[in-house]
């Protein structure tokens, strides 16, 4: 069964799930939908998404830091200079359920 707060999170996040021309199927959202590599969302979206989620739910934004999740990644002009990936923490549709349900971000 979803609770209220979990089934208006889903419809928030709804429209930045993305929309395809081609697969009418729209992507099935969960708690374990993560920003970056299930929606592929970029730091740009995420970070209007937050400070949106933050207003919308009245969640108190706390020492929540996008770079936490989208660090900076040096960029090089060598092309034969393979950049080391920077491991993240996951960042998940189901942190906000439960941020929203206890009014404060939980996870730093």
């Amino acid at each position: 069964m979803v609770d209220d707060i979990e089934q208006r999170i889903y419809e928030f996040v709804r429209p930045y799930a993305g929309t395809y021309i081609f697969n009418i199927k729209m992507m099935e959202l969960t708690r374990d939908t993560d920003f970056d590599t299930d929606l592929n969302l970029e730091d740009v979206e995420v970070e209007d998404l937050m400070n949106d989620f933050f207003e919308t739910f009245n969640v108190d934004k706390g020492n929540f830091k996008i770079e936490t999740y989208y660090p900076h990644v040096p960029f090089s002009w060598n092309p034969f200079k393979k950049t080391e990936p920077v491991p993240v923490p996951d960042f998940t549709i189901g942190m906000l359920i439960e941020s929203a349900k206890a009014g404060k971000w939980l996870y730093d």
